[in-house]
């Protein structure tokens, strides 16, 4: 549960709409996630808000390596 904990603290944003399509994200998928989706979702999460919010609104491409959790992030 910690772990889940220090997640979701590094999900809240500058941008709401980012802290909305991250809270969501938690709700429906990261309990199922591996331990490689977690780290690379845990990269994603390094992104400036900006660049984090274009990757999620499909403005921007990901990189092959973040690509199956960034498809996670824009179905909700």
């Amino acid at each position: 549960m910690a772990d889940l904990d220090r997640v979701r603290w590094r999900c809240r944003r500058g941008l709401l709409e980012l802290d909305l399509i991250l809270k969501a994200f938690l709700e429906r998928h990261f309990e199922r996630l591996d331990a490689g989706q977690r780290e690379v979702f845990s990269e994603l999460l390094d992104q400036p808000d900006n660049d984090l919010l274009d990757l999620a609104l499909g403005r921007r491409e990901p990189a092959p390596r973040h690509r199956a959790v960034v498809e996670m992030l824009r179905a909700g």
